[in-house]
């Protein structure tokens, strides 16, 4: 019987974390007793609320709790402890590269506009990142729901502290609304100011929702994409032009995407030659962090160690992480398989 190695010493990179969603449940507590805001029951029970979300109301309930938790984010001191978390989760869990997803517009009322926002959300991941040894850079999100000149907007914010730690150009929130076309103005902003393209696609919908980011925004990386599975030539050109896809197992389960983790076509990507990068998403919602995803593919998918490391080196290699840092992680991975 081959030893089994411990998944949350594998270096790996975390390329889809989003920042309400990496707060500590405990730490979520906290802060609504600090606001005496009143948290909806299903984010108070201890356990990962039941969410559906591939109906409407399914979806416009994980909002609603996404939103409530948001809501306790208050303060330049809540941002910085929120990161500062987040970065220690990862660590604990052998990350050696984190990509944290941030839409600003919803921080900005409260902290004094658009940019001290994003200068606070920099200044806390500078931060966290000295304090760690955690590499950490951002990608700012643009919400599929509002108006594509807000995406413009944040694009152009975005490429403006592209020196100060912005990596990536995202767009989330529901893909059943919206065209990917309509943001494709923002994307290609985003992309002259030498931002990687990573929007969510192949999640709630189909591959076609993969093609137009593909297509229209000429995406570098699919959050999610899993639904790619379903089409061979769209994973055959995903494979060719090694787009990789930030696949979330665990909140592909909790969002009803696929019934069971078994189900999430983990093993379909990976044999087409699709890079994946495992992902959280939002763990504060779903339960488990990222060596959990690890889990998953070698609990329910029977990857073996030498699988994993190469699940892992798909992950540093799709990162925005500068060559010596790759090639750091990459040595580290090399090292648990043989060790």
């Amino acid at each position: 019987m081959e030893h089994v190695r411990d998944l949350t010493l594998l270096p790996k990179a975390h390329l889809h974390l989003h920042f309400t969603g990496s707060m500590r449940p405990s730490t979520l507590l906290e802060l609504a007793d600090k606001y005496g805001v009143r948290l909806p029951d299903a984010l108070t029970s201890g356990e990962p609320p039941k969410l559906r979300a591939t109906d409407e109301r399914g979806w416009f309930r994980f909002q609603r709790l996404y939103d409530a938790a948001r809501s306790c984010l208050r303060e330049p001191d809540d941002i910085r402890r929120l990161v500062r978390e987040a970065a220690e989760e990862d660590v604990r869990d052998g990350s050696g590269w984190l990509e944290i997803q941030v839409d600003p517009t919803s921080y900005a009322p409260l902290l004094g506009g658009m940019i001290p926002a994003v200068e606070i959300i920099l200044d806390a991941v500078d931060s966290a990142s000295r304090e760690t040894g955690l590499g950490m850079r951002v990608v700012i999100a643009a919400n599929r729901m509002k108006h594509p000149l807000d995406a413009r907007t944040l694009a152009r914010l975005a490429v403006r502290y592209a020196d100060r730690g912005i990596v990536g150009f995202g767009l989330s929130n529901d893909e059943r609304r919206g065209m990917a076309r309509d943001f494709d103005r923002a994307f290609a902003i985003a992309r002259e100011g030498g931002l990687l393209a990573a929007p969510h696609g192949g999640e709630l919908t189909g591959p076609s929702s993969v093609r137009d980011c593909l297509d229209d925004l000429h995406a570098a990386r699919i959050g999610h994409g899993v639904r790619a599975a379903e089409d061979p030539r769209l994973l055959q050109r995903l494979a060719d032009r090694q787009i990789t896809c930030e696949v979330c197992p665990a909140s592909n389960v909790a969002l009803g995407v696929y019934e069971r983790p078994e189900d999430v076509p983990l093993r379909t990507l990976f044999e087409a030659g699709v890079p994946m990068a495992l992902g959280a998403d939002d763990p504060l919602l779903f339960g488990s962090r990222l060596a959990a995803q690890y889990e998953i593919a070698r609990r329910h998918h029977a990857f073996t160690d030498q699988e994993l490391a190469e699940l892992a080196r798909q992950s540093v290699r799709g990162s925005a992480a500068p060559r010596d840092v790759q090639e750091k992680l990459l040595d580290g991975i090399d090292h648990w398989i043989t060790a």
